[in-house]
């Protein structure tokens, strides 16, 4: 790419920031937890709408995706649940007419919730910067990057460029709990020849993903008086030595000789949380019953079924050791993620090792650094691009700090310095013609 469009990117950027900032805080402002997205991608659609690209915006369907590989079993109502795409189609035809490399830019709307308003400094969907941090929920994760592709975009347009290949902006649902809005999108037929999500990694390349799975466990007990509690069972003790022998299973799948090779050098890269419990009716009711959930971490190529069957057997193993459990076994639900892990580094193919080095040499041209990269001990929505869709993901974004917890914050200056190499990116990877 010529040194000149590299500055006048730059400065596009520059000459946006504000826009850009003031766009973040009101898309930060929309309180898009689960369920809860419809507002956030309405004003999504608009700004889409209004920059000339062609919208779909589609609620999600179980029924055209459950029988997909990466599928992940939901509990409860699905409505409410809208994908969002803004589509650019290149002049030229694309890379098979002879123009750029078709480009997907994702990003999830969905944020996590809040948790205990009075924990937070300021209220959480009412966004605000100080010194060079915007805080607010989802403002890192990843409503940040969610910017970064969109103002990308629109730096080239302000250069009088669009981009020489098809592009997909997407913005979908599902990514915190399920990552079925992502699948829809493939299901719907958005590919590409590859994928950048900007997740919040501290400008680093993502160079490998765990996979998650979640699940619930169900124990039932017998209700009795406090008073007669020889006679019952507690259903939320009984929970106790069934999360100790999970415990002791997520020590076995973390051993040295368990571990993929992205992730060898990691002593404790999968955990396994517990998330939620709940039990009980009655403070002086010996609970008779107990639920909780649980999530699990997966090494890339670990497989599912394998790790479910494993599971199980170590909850009905531990449940058959306790006096009460072993005459009312617990159940076992599957909800939300089934996530298999993805390595970036395991992909040979052109495309990837293309990708990387566009990437690299915008990261470069911004910051004056090498790219790092990592491999992560969490999940994200490239897994549906690169193991379902042949499909090289690109993980690269700004920098956060406390997403998922309080006083979630995100860089203003690694967010311009994202947007910037993200332009360049667009630039080299999918070719530019003049609008």
């Amino acid at each position: 790419m010529q040194d000149d469009l590299k500055t006048r990117l730059c400065d596009a950027v520059d000459a946006g920031f504000d826009r850009q900032v003031a766009f973040l805080s009101e898309l930060t402002a929309h309180p898009s937890t689960r369920g809860n997205e419809q507002s956030a991608q309405g004003f999504m659609a608009g700004e889409l709408t209004a920059r000339g690209y062609e919208v779909d915006r589609w609620q999600i369907d179980i029924a055209d995706i459950q029988h997909l590989p990466g599928f992940s079993p939901v509990i409860g109502p699905y409505e409410d649940a809208v994908n969002v795409v803004g589509t650019h189609r290149a002049r030229s035809g694309g890379a098979r007419s002879g123009g750029g490399r078709s480009l997907i830019l994702n990003g999830h709307i969905d944020v996590v919730p809040a948790g205990p308003l009075d924990m937070w400094d300021s209220p959480p969907f009412e966004p605000r910067v100080v010194d060079g941090w915007l805080y607010g929920r989802g403002g890192g994760d990843m409503k940040a990057g969610l910017a970064s592709n969109l103002f990308a975009l629109d730096a080239l347009t302000a250069c009088g460029l669009a981009p020489g290949g098809d592009v997909f902006f997407q913005s979908v649902v599902e990514e915190e709990c399920t990552g079925n809005g992502a699948l829809a999108c493939l299901a719907r037929g958005y590919k590409a020849d590859a994928a950048l999500i900007p997740e919040p990694f501290a400008e680093h390349l993502v160079t490998a993903q765990l996979g998650v799975l979640w699940f619930q466990v169900h124990l039932k007990g017998l209700p009795t008086h406090v008073a007669y509690a020889g006679t019952g069972s507690n259903a939320i003790e009984a929970a106790i030595p069934l999360i100790q022998a999970l415990h002791e299973m997520e020590h076995r799948w973390n051993a040295a000789e368990h571990r993929s090779d992205d992730y060898a050098h990691a002593e404790h890269a999968l955990n396994l949380n517990i998330g939620r419990i709940q039990g009980g009716d009655w403070t002086s009711s010996v609970p008779a019953w107990c639920v909780f959930d649980v999530r699990m971490g997966l090494f890339p190529g670990q497989s599912i079924d394998a790790a479910k069957a494993e599971i199980e057997q170590v909850i009905l193993d531990a449940a058959r050791g306790n006096a009460f459990l072993r005459n009312s076994l617990p159940d076992i639900v599957y909800h939300g993620f089934h996530a298999e892990g993805y390595a970036l580094s395991q992909d040979s193919s052109e495309h990837a090792a293309s990708a990387i080095i566009a990437l690299e040499a915008a990261h470069h041209s911004v910051t004056g650094t090498a790219l790092e990269r990592a491999a992560i001990t969490a999940t994200t929505d490239a897994r549906f691009f690169g193991l379902y869709a042949d499909t090289p993901a690109l993980v690269y974004g700004p920098r956060a700090e406390a997403i998922h917890g309080f006083n979630e914050r995100v860089d203003l200056e690694s967010l311009r310095r994202v947007t910037k190499a993200t332009a360049m990116f667009i630039a080299d990877w999918c070719g530019t013609e003049e609008v």
